[in-house]
């Protein structure tokens, strides 16, 4: 599969469907509304108005669709959820161009302007959703015909992974699973050799990470025994921060608990590991509340980060800005930036977190860091997606691995991306220790558990007033 192919279809689909849309519409309202007020048809059509929406106008369709999320997981849409989709990213987007572009038209009545509206709102919704139905069910069918699909790693090499390798592969359509191989976990061989006659043996469930990243897995599924049960949590945080889709067959308990959630008609019954923290549309709220807040943080802000910048190189010998490899979304290393709150050559003998009495620090960072005001350069690693507004704080590799040893749990982080604020700095300010970064873990995990737009909201409330109190640790 290529997913980047896919996703230019997608966005060449949509950019003509916009473009296609206006220019309907704009003859619409040339041969149809306008000779209502003026009495005559126009002597011209295609206006310079013309040609400007023309260019900006289906290029803001795409910024939007991809704010609102519609670009991620390009394989794995349903024709009934993307038509669900377009039509609410349709309302709102032309309720925005109506407001923007058609209100100022002079019209005969005042019912032209619902009928602008809706014009709009049908060509735009009809083009968009007929150009989405057919790439989606092209795609689809693919899928059902097995001919393109998911690398999928299966766990297990007893019964339960024999009989769940067998039922999936002998659908009558197929569910996108493209079986690379199995993982042993115990000596417990039980359908090993079985197994082995259809499915290659990849090697132990110690070496799953590895795994994971030489075959460039996209799913896993898990296929254990009740016996090896114990290997389950250890399993899932292992495989947390890998980005991987995880899925575990059922017993009877879960069907009748609920557990199992149907998404496919055909497919085999397993629990879906939820990966999404936060339903969808409110995880493209965030990213664009990140995108806005950021945006207007480094422009009207600008004579801040102007008054900072100049107090940073006249208060002590170094660069304005520090730059510092931290980790993100998915264990995926990143450049952090901030303003140098210390002196140079701070760490020449080796990692070390700071204290309150740090001698490192210098007269202005102390300010900076007491303010929080050295984290605002990390809006643009916000804007550029490698972060969000708030989120756990991302830490180094080598705090990370001492981290691990005492909280394995902490791979969960990694599921989201990291803030510039959090639950956990409200709470604790800089950690001093590694025993200080665990104790706010849970902080962390309890927000990753409880995300929600509302909870993000109180989290930069809280931070704000941080900031101008000057409270911070």
């Amino acid at each position: 599969m290529n997913k980047k192919l896919q996703v230019i279809k997608y966005l060449i689909l949509d950019l003509l469907s916009a473009a296609l849309a206006w220019t309907i519409f704009f003859v619409y309202r040339k041969f149809v509304i306008e000779p209502q007020k003026f009495g005559v048809e126009p002597e011209t059509i295609f206006s310079d108005r013309f040609y400007l929406g023309i260019l900006i106008i289906p290029c803001c369709w795409i910024i939007f669709y991809y704010l609102l999320g519609n670009y991620n997981n390009i394989y794995k849409k349903s024709r009934l959820g993307e038509l669900f989709n377009t039509i609410l990213s349709g309302i709102i987007g032309v309720t925005l161009i109506f407001f923007i572009s058609i209100l100022d038209d002079e019209v005969k009545v005042y019912s032209n302007y619902y009928q602008s509206y809706f014009t709009l709102l049908g060509l735009h919704v009809g083009l968009t959703s007929i150009s989405r139905y057919l790439i989606t069910s092209y795609t689809n069918q693919q899928i059902h015909n097995r001919k393109i699909g998911f690398k999928t790693l299966l766990i297990g090499s007893n019964e339960n992974a024999f009989k769940t390798y067998e039922e999936i592969q002998h659908l009558k359509k197929g569910t996108g699973n493209l079986f690379v191989g199995f993982v042993h976990v115990d000596d417990k061989n039980g359908f090993s050799e079985e197994l082995k006659k259809q499915l290659s043996h990849l090697g132990e469930i110690n070496e799953i990470r590895e795994l994971v990243k030489k075959y460039q897995i996209d799913e896993i599924i898990i296929a254990i025994e009740s016996w090896e049960h114990d290997y389950l949590n250890k399993l899932i945080t292992d495989l947390s921060d890998t980005g991987v889709l995880i899925k575990v067959i059922p017993d009877m308990y879960d069907i009748l608990s609920g557990s199992v959630k149907m998404s496919s008609i055909f497919g085999a019954p397993l629990i879906e590991i939820n990966k999404t923290i936060m339903p969808e549309w409110q995880q493209s709220l965030k990213r664009i509340m990140d995108v806005l807040i950021s945006v207007f943080a480094l422009v009207c802000f600008s004579w801040l980060y102007l008054i900072i910048a100049l107090a940073v190189k006249f208060g002590s010998r170094g660069a304005i800005f520090y730059r510092q490899e931290r980790i993100g979304l998915h264990g995926t290393p990143f450049k952090i930036i901030k303003f140098r709150s210390m002196y140079v050559d701070a760490e020449k003998m080796g990692p070390a977190l700071s204290s309150d009495n740090d001698p490192r620090i210098t007269k202005v960072g102390k300010f900076l860091r007491k303010s929080r005001l050295d984290e605002l350069p990390q809006f643009f690693n916000v804007l550029i997606g490698e972060m969000s507004i708030v989120g756990p704080r991302p830490e180094r590799q080598f705090f990370i691995n001492q981290i691990v040893q005492k909280a394995a749990h902490y791979k969960h982080l990694h599921k989201v991306r990291p803030g510039i604020t959090s639950w956990g700095q409200v709470k604790y300010g800089y950690a001093e220790t590694v025993d200080q970064m665990i104790q706010r873990l849970k902080y962390d995990i309890l927000y990753i558990e409880n995300m929600s737009i509302l909870v993000d909201l109180k989290i930069m409330i809280y931070t704000v007033l941080i900031v101008i109190q000057g409270r911070g640790k």
